[in-house]
């Protein structure tokens, strides 16, 4: 888990958003900011709090690691699936969680082959 001290680099979190072809205001929307907060942020003018910051690393789908400077890896390092949302995606990761690796693997495998256009 990350500490307090956490920063957030404005030019990172500028990144994540133009990654996403989002403006500063679709993104302060997603985030759940007002658009005046997120260009804040987003100027340097201010930080987010810690869970401020996981939540704008959860919508903007980069990871607080990433907008604090520590990786230059862009990546999320969580995904969050609400059964309501995709009950089917929820139930797959519901069950890959409980298996063990030879079924993961399994799985896997099968993912690919399925997802291999050749």
């Amino acid at each position: 888990m990350h500490s307090s001290s956490d920063t957030l680099i404005p030019e990172r979190l500028r990144s994540a958003r133009e990654q996403l072809n989002l403006s500063k205001a679709e993104a302060a929307r997603r985030i759940g900011l007002t658009a005046a907060s997120y260009v804040r942020y987003e100027a340097g003018d201010r930080s987010p709090s810690s869970q401020v910051l996981q939540s704008i690393a959860e919508k903007l789908g980069t990871s607080v690691a990433f907008l604090s400077g520590e990786t230059n890896d862009i990546s999320p390092d969580r995904i969050t699936v609400f059964k309501n949302d995709d009950p089917l995606l929820f139930d797959l990761v519901s069950t890959a969680k409980l298996a063990d690796d030879a079924t993961l693997q399994r799985l896997l495998s099968y993912y690919r082959r399925l997802t291999n256009p050749d």
